[in-house]
């Protein structure tokens, strides 16, 4: 794949781990011994992990899917295993052979992962079942090896875009006749499309999040275009923190100037997820930085279907990127080749390139669900699969069939989605949710503080995010 089309990351395992964890690897990625594989009635053990443990709806749906595979596979035993993937017991757990058969990681994590010796090559098993070209090509560099490899299964993805307030839009000169609305190629014309909005409706034309983590994460996309790398790897396996830059300073300095220069952004300079939501599906902001989920939240506000739609992120200085999140799967790499196929078979029943019967009655169910909720439908979230599979289709016209919305609302950020004519990039590799929350509050500093220095804040939350925790991996 082409630089130009896309340019991933890719991330080595996080830390050195010791001398023995680094032996335990070896072994585990080698194959260990093939131990409790089958059951005593020979039936082939696939343990899955994140199994839910309290009673409820998930717990009540997991059964049932159990049961149901089983009766449908008979030649395996499903058994499920309550540990919930997170980095700081996955790599002692992995080192002890204890991993499920089967366990979800993040986006961010599967490079770590994968070239940590720990997943499974799942290349022939999926070759077997019909799977060469079917994920989304664009997630192909984050799910295989150097050697094109495939070791892990994509479940969910998303990237972010922007939403924007239709009527507002309007009011401002910035929809077209038809109802698109017109695409800020840049961040300064979000700036401009701002001062517009605030002109013509005397609303913030703007919101960025800026507690709870919210707003670091988002600064990170933001930043990534302005060519900021906040953390690059040693020879040493060291990690060290590489944003105290002049390109920090500047993506810091455009947020700063939202309040103090152009005066865009709302009154409150406090904003965590909830209020961020709240402020722009009660109407006083006409644009956010989001993903396509954004319809059941925004809902409880009252924002009805035609109220709002979404448009591509737009290009900065330096690269046009964007955002990529969501979840995969992941087999132990100690898995024998008969729970390597049971594992993909269980998978299956999640995600699935052909658009079977299940998937049509559950994506019918979900449509009419949140059309019932007066939920905007018409928004396509980036899928795991090309563009050809039976299901990508299936889904696309069901959802152009059941849109209650003028399409032209959403058909700019759907076209993103699609053709993604820009970068794409996971979130930061180690340390990421502690990285948002220093960002945070460089945010909330130039945003209440008409004086302060981008730079200096930089410079010393690079330190902090150095000292106090890039330097304390343990994993």
């Amino acid at each position: 794949m082409s630089g130009k089309k896309m340019r991933i990351r890719f991330f080595k395992v996080t830390a050195l781990l010791t001398a023995a964890v680094l032996a335990a690897g070896v072994f585990a990625g080698c194959g260990a011994d093939k131990v409790g594989t089958s059951d005593k009635n020979g039936k082939t053990i696939v343990s899955v992990g994140n199994w839910p443990q309290n009673e409820g709806k998930q717990l009540d749906a997991l059964n049932a899917r159990k049961e149901s595979f089983e009766a449908q596979n008979p030649d395996v035993t499903i058994e499920p295993d309550h540990w919930r993937s997170e980095l700081k017991t996955f790599y002692a757990k992995a080192a002890g052979g204890q991993l499920p058969t089967v366990y979800d990681t993040y986006m961010t994590e599967i490079r770590q992962i994968i070239e940590s010796g720990y997943s499974a090559d799942l290349s022939e098993v999926l070759k077997k079942r019909g799977y060469e070209n079917k994920f989304n090509p664009k997630l192909m560099e984050i799910i295989t090896n150097s050697d094109g490899d495939i070791y892990a299964f994509p479940s969910t993805a998303y990237v972010l875009g922007m939403a924007y307030n239709t009527e507002m839009f309007e009011a401002a000169g910035l929809t077209e006749a038809d109802g698109t609305p017109k695409q800020p190629k840049t961040w300064d014309d979000v700036v401009e499309f701002a001062k517009k909005i605030k002109e013509a409706t005397g609303k913030p034309g703007f919101v960025f999040p800026t507690a709870n983590n919210n707003g670091g994460w988002i600064f990170t996309c933001l930043a990534w275009s302005f060519g900021v790398d906040f953390m690059e790897k040693g020879d040493d396996g060291k990690w060290k923190a590489t944003f105290n830059t002049p390109e920090a300073a500047e993506a810091l300095q455009w947020i700063k100037d939202l309040k103090w220069k152009h005066d865009i952004l709302p009154a409150n300079t406090l904003i965590d997820n909830e209020e961020y939501l709240k402020l722009f599906a009660t109407g006083n902001a006409g644009m956010f930085i989001n993903a396509a989920d954004i319809s059941s939240k925004v809902v409880t506000y009252g924002m009805g279907p035609d109220d709002y739609g979404m448009f591509a992120l737009p290009a900065g200085p330096k690269r046009h990127v964007t955002l990529l999140g969501g979840k995969a799967y992941s087999v132990s790499s100690v898995a024998s080749e008969e729970q390597i196929d049971a594992a993909i078979r269980w998978i299956e029943t999640d995600c699935n390139y052909k658009a079977t019967d299940d998937f049509k009655m559950n994506q019918e169910n979900a449509i009419k669900i949140n059309a019932d909720k007066n939920c905007l439908v018409g928004l396509k979230s980036l899928s795991i699969w090309n563009s050809d599979t039976e299901s990508v289709k299936y889904l696309s016209e069901l959802i152009d069939k059941n849109m209650n919305c003028n399409p032209n609302h959403v058909k700019l950020y759907n076209e993103f989605v699609e053709n993604l004519p820009c970068e794409i990039q996971p979130e930061e590799p180690v340390c990421a949710q502690e990285l948002y929350g220093i960002l945070d509050g460089c945010i909330q500093e130039v945003l209440t503080n008409k004086n302060a220095d981008c730079a200096q804040l930089l410079e010393k939350a690079a330190s902090d995010f150095q000292a106090n925790y890039l330097d304390n991996l343990d994993y």
